[in-house]
């Protein structure tokens, strides 16, 4: 795995960074922390101790303990300098969040604090996400800065609109999600750091539209975020990812293959072609279950008549692909249920459709239903029923793919890599 040096500034988005730090850690990375001293008002430096399993440095003056080694790693005989040493050991450094203060300080080569002095000896790949106030980040100063940065190699990681930390303030300045940040840090690394390495994995995520006319369709609500989330999760991992989004409006990790589709028809098309090759078929689409009969050819005019619609099923792609599964490959379908019973009858779809493993959410619970950025799920499997408790759907994407690699181990299969 990677060596992650994470410089954290001033800023309140810097709570995120104990995520990131905890997403990174929990793939298999290590991870170093460089904090200003105003980032120390906002988190402090144990919360990221205890999560990484190493000091916090802040000056560049002060000795650290592990000699710039970094979690797991063997420590040098010699005490060495401790802000070239650390960056020396590291595979990527990102400065998360980026306050402007800092950036101003890194385009112009300040070195006041561990954070700047280790980015001018950084050789790495170097990363920024800039967070601040909305009118901070249009300045004219703060666009230059971060030109200066891009025109020297420096990753920079534009920023989100959305609520801001000022009450009543929305704009640009959010830093992303911490899933986001370690995507983009995975995406620099060198190969060979990650446990999914030469896998292949296919998501489908998102719902069908089936036209009724050229301006109707019948669909459901699916926002394609869990799909999203899984298909970032084992993008983190390493593996090759192909995403096939149906009517999905959410932009996809960076480094992830997308294939966009409409209708169910589109969306079997995609995935036909797609999983011969795949080592793991992540189902999280919700394809139409009935399409139309008939598509008018122009927009059916209001007549103040009733109007039938005659529905015919369509094909049933997991069950389909599952049939068609080789050995080492392993189907996982979900399950959007509503009500009770939803396990007996997950249980039902996983005998009947032939896959490996259902993942079953209840979307009439409004605190997970479509569109929420949270989800809550049961993992049906042969073996047995697992809960999932409501978490991010970062999280809970990561929890499925733990429960995929010991359901591939327990079968003592070993991934197909060619």
């Amino acid at each position: 795995m990677a060596r992650i040096l994470l410089g954290v500034s001033g800023g309140i988005s810097a709570y995120k960074s104990l995520e990131l730090a905890r997403l990174a850690t929990k793939a298999g990375h290590g991870v170093r922390v460089l904090m200003t001293e105003g980032a120390k008002r906002f988190v402090g430096p144990a919360s990221f101790e205890g999560i990484v399993g190493a000091p916090v440095l802040s000056s560049e003056f002060e000795r650290d303990p592990l000699r710039g080694a970094f979690p797991g790693d063997p420590q040098p005989a010699h005490d060495p300098i401790g802000h070239l040493a650390v960056v020396a050991n590291a595979d990527a450094y990102l400065v998360a969040p980026a306050s402007a203060n800092t950036l101003a300080k890194l385009a112009v080569g300040i070195a006041d604090s561990m954070v700047t002095t280790s980015f001018l000896a950084c050789v790495v790949p170097r990363l920024v996400a800039p967070a601040m106030n909305d009118r901070m980040l249009a300045d004219p100063a703060t666009e230059a800065n971060l030109e200066i940065l891009r025109e020297r190699g420096v990753v920079v990681i534009d920023p989100e609109e959305g609520a801001l930390a000022s009450r009543g303030e929305f704009g640009a300045g959010r830093l992303p999600e911490p899933a986001t940040l370690l995507a983009r840090i995975e995406a620099v690394l060198p190969a060979g750091h990650r446990p999914w390495d030469g896998m292949r994995v296919l998501v489908s995520a998102g719902g069908t539209r089936e036209p009724i006319d050229p301006v109707r369709f019948v669909g459901n609500r699916s926002s394609g975020r869990m799909g999203l989330a899984l298909a970032t999760a084992a993008a983190r991992r390493g593996a090759e990812v192909t995403l096939v989004a149906a009517n999905v409006a959410l932009p996809a990790t960076p480094g992830v293959r997308r294939i966009d589709v409409e209708t169910t028809a589109e969306l079997a098309a995609a995935l036909a072609a797609e999983f011969p090759t795949s080592h793991l078929l992540l189902m999280a689409a919700a394809p139409a279950d009935f399409s139309p009969g008939a598509v008018a050819e122009s927009k059916i005019k209001r007549t103040g008549k009733s109007l039938d619609v005659r529905l015919e099923p369509t094909e049933d792609i997991l069950a389909a692909l599952a049939a068609s599964k080789a050995e080492g490959q392993t189907v996982v379908g979900f399950a959007a249920e509503t009500g009770a019973g939803g396990i007996k009858r997950a249980r039902e779809k996983l005998d009947r459709k032939g896959a490996d493993l259902i993942v079953l959410n209840d979307v009439s619970d409004s605190r997970i239903g479509f569109e929420s950025e949270r989800n809550a799920v049961t993992l049906v499997g042969r073996e047995g029923e697992e809960e999932i408790a409501i978490a991010s759907k970062d999280a809970v994407a990561e929890a499925i793919l733990e429960r995929v690699d010991r359901l591939r181990a327990g079968g003592g299969e070993r991934l197909r890599r060619s």
